[in-house]
């Protein structure tokens, strides 16, 4: 072998190794700062109890998933992830006293709002206190009142007319039967949600041309329907929309 050719063989062995330290030292770095970092907290009240616990059971069984998977990887940042949550027991009357204490107790780094509209409203006074980024889940406009420049809608029916958009589909093939329907009953709970879909739903009526014959909202601890039944079958509508959550 020439001098040249150890040369040229030692010289790239050299590189190799070079080229081995830098790729190996941030990725230690990164670990030993994942290791030593405080996690990441994500904090959220959620219905874990009450007529909305289907739901919030379920979207708190993806928040863990997700946790799990993403921490996994890593985390975020180099830093793992932990989730917070307390259940709001499907009472929007909870809520604030939770987020004052994922806020001001626990020190979480990010707030999510739990399942539904009912909850999130309650919420984002808190979280505008405090000047954190709120994200929701399901929240049907419910920053429509607030206007809160760090507010997140993660929910299908977002746009320009959210409110509406959740019952456009009804509409439009009401709106296309042959002969078309003429008159309709709106029934709704005294809710936030309720009373935001029922708003989109005028706003649809009055769009595709029906007539609105019966529009009246009902207490959402309400029980027995009966009287509403009766009072909508009185007015003999085409069509009838209720705007409520699936158990009532």
């Amino acid at each position: 072998m020439s001098h040249r050719e150890t040369r040229h063989r030692i010289s790239r062995r050299g590189v190799n190794k070079g080229i081995g330290a830098a790729l190996i030292a941030p990725a230690l770095a990164t670990r030993a700062f994942a290791q030593g970092a405080a996690p990441i907290k994500i904090g959220f009240g959620m219905a874990l109890t009450g007529p909305l616990a289907v739901n919030g059971q379920q979207a708190l069984l993806g928040a863990q998933i997700w946790q799990e998977e993403i921490n996994a990887k890593g985390g975020l940042l180099g830093r793992q992830v932990q989730i917070v949550y307390y259940d709001d027991q499907s009472n929007p009357s909870t809520v604030p006293g939770i987020y004052t204490k994922l806020l001001d107790v626990d020190k979480v780094d990010l707030v999510m709002s739990g399942y539904a509209t009912n909850m999130v409203a309650p919420a984002i006074p808190i979280v505008m206190q405090k000047n954190k980024t709120f994200i929701s889940l399901f929240g049907l406009d419910a920053n429509a009142e607030f206007k809160y420049p760090r507010y997140f809608s993660f929910i299908p029916t977002a746009g320009p007319n959210p409110k509406q958009t959740i019952t456009e589909g009804f509409f439009q093939i009401a709106a296309a039967q042959n002969p078309k329907p003429q008159t309709i009953a709106i029934a709704s709970e005294d809710a936030e949600f309720s009373r935001n879909a029922a708003e989109g739903a005028r706003a649809n009526a009055k769009q595709f041309g029906f007539n609105v014959i019966y529009d009246k909202n009902y207490p959402p601890n309400t029980t027995d329907f009966s009287p509403i039944v009766r009072a909508i079958q009185a007015t003999n509508p085409d069509l009838v929309v209720v705007c409520s959550y699936p158990l009532s």
